[in-house]
């Protein structure tokens, strides 16, 4: 076999992990946010003695070195004890609390009400940002780790049915945009629905660049190819901009407080119509690609109806996020709501798995829509609840050094300079890739092909592997860093 066949193999005819795994996976991140949070807060009088140019190299290899890293090893050398990673940085974050709470300069302790009456202040609101940055970073992380044999298989996309964690990747990318699309927003249509269906058709053109891009650069270099993904000329850009035309579609023609109600219905139609047509079959087992578009990419297209579903939904929870709180008290209920929302979503998982099918992205299927969203929810409330963890203990503390987490309304001038709004945007990692977020997965992208074009994946040592995942990651977060601290956005659409 060639290098390309070997390599197309390697990331073909997996079977993914269970439910736990992938659940206990994503609540690394959250973990690796708030030990983050609480390094910054209990080292704030510490890095303030730093001047500035070496305080921003710092900061970078400090986000670097707490968030990206423990990523990176969780799914290569770490991954056979993930569980034990998880525990020991939950025991991480309970003892710097403790310690936080020993230290406290207030008694909050004894006055739990004032905590949650406390009014909060922010412009985005932060989980929401930091659920998109890292399903990024995690998405960039995979799409080159897969290509190496220390990458577990059961975290690698399933060839037809199961739940790797690649698999929720392309779930949780549909949902991240879902969550701040301008009808989240409260943006509603301005001007006639035509005007707005044929902006959004305008605006999905770079989505669609990029898609031709990648299919001409593949097809070109001879680039290993894993066809029952998407299809022969298909490609997850060409996926992402076709569900934002349609949920605009949607969108425009039904009010915004009916998503839920209509992603539920496409959802469950789809499921019906592959269950009761030779949709599935022709889906799965039909393999004659050269009888038109339509077999070449009949993953890509079809799969599309379920990826609309998950966008629909996504848009109801970021209806849903961005309504008015001011206080801890009420932001804890929502984040309470949204987890009970998640465990409902999983019990539906299971009992479809059990009496209807199991879990297929290759189909995105009606279990899918319901693990994706589960899973979503699941991993934003997670981020929210660190966050308010953190919010606790900048309380506790009297400080407010933490970048991308929610901050206590203060009056204006109890803040001091280096504390300032715009210095804690400045030096964080998060809103780095938050500014260019598209650019940060293109280069991503683009240096993978070049790796595998370089290295032999298949082959290379554990030690090696890691070294140029860590160093690929690095390379990543530094060119989007720097364009980050000198104010420089990359948005040319």
């Amino acid at each position: 076999m060639s290098q390309k066949e070997l390599k197309e193999a390697f990331v073909s005819h997996l079977n993914g992990t269970s439910l736990m795994e992938v659940t206990l996976g994503s609540s690394l991140a959250p973990l690796c946010f708030l030990n983050r949070g609480l390094l910054l807060i209990l080292c704030d009088r510490g890095s303030e003695a730093l001047p500035k140019p070496t305080q921003s190299i710092l900061r970078l290899l400090f986000d670097y070195t707490v968030v990206i890293a423990p990523l990176v090893l969780s799914c290569t050398i770490l991954s056979d004890i993930l569980f034990q990673v998880v525990i020991s940085l939950s025991l991480i974050s309970m003892c710097m609390l403790v310690y936080i709470c020993l230290s406290s300069t207030h008694s909050i302790d004894q006055q739990p009400k004032a905590f949650f009456e406390s009014h909060l202040q922010f412009e985005r609101v932060p989980f929401v940002t930091n659920f998109r940055v890292f399903v990024i970073l995690k998405t960039s992380i995979s799409i080159l780790a897969v290509d190496f044999a220390i990458f577990p298989r059961r975290f690698a996309k399933t060839e037809t049915y199961g739940t790797g964690v690649m698999d929720y990747g392309v779930g949780g990318f549909v949902f991240a945009n879902a969550l701040v699309c301008s009808e989240a927003r409260g943006k509603g249509i301005m001007g006639s629905k035509f005007n707005y269906i044929t902006k959004q058709l305008v605006s999905v053109w770079p989505l669609v660049a990029l898609g031709m891009g990648r299919l001409i650069s593949v097809k070109m270099t001879g680039y290993q190819e894993h066809v029952t993904e998407y299809g022969v000329h298909w490609n997850f850009f060409f996926t992402l901009a076709l569900v934002r035309v349609s949920a605009s579609i949607f969108l425009a023609i039904m009010p915004v407080n009916l998503c839920l109600i209509f992603a539920l219905l496409i959802a469950v139609m789809y499921q019906f119509i592959l269950d009761t047509t030779g949709l599935k079959e022709f889906i799965v087992l039909n393999n004659d690609r050269d009888l038109g578009f339509l077999h070449a990419n009949k993953e890509g297209i079809f799969s599309a109806v379920g990826y609309v579903a998950i966008y629909l939904a996504g848009v109801h929870v970021g209806v849903f996020i961005m309504q008015q709180r001011v206080t801890v008290k009420e932001w804890l209920r929502a984040l309470i709501y949204l987890l009970m929302s998640s465990l409902g979503l999983y019990a539906a998982v299971c009992l479809c798995q059990v009496h209807l099918e199991p879990v297929s992205r290759r189909l995105a299927n009606l279990p899918f829509c319901f693990w994706s969203i589960a899973q979503s929810l699941f991993f934003l409330t997670s981020l929210g609840l660190a966050d308010l963890l953190l919010l606790f203990s900048k309380k506790a503390l009297s400080v407010d050094c933490v970048p991308s987490s929610w901050s206590l309304y203060r009056k204006k001038e109890d803040l001091s300079p280096l504390k300032n709004k715009d210095d804690l945007k400045r030096l964080c990692l998060f809103q780095a890739v938050n500014r260019n977020m598209l650019i940060f997965f293109l280069l991503a992208n683009v240096i993978t092909g070049a790796t595998n074009s370089v290295v032999d994946t298949l082959n290379c040592t554990k030690e090696f592997s890691v070294y140029v995942l860590l160093s690929y990651m690095f390379l990543n977060c530094f060119v989007i860093y720097v364009l980050h601290i000198f104010g420089i956005t990359l948005k040319f659409w």
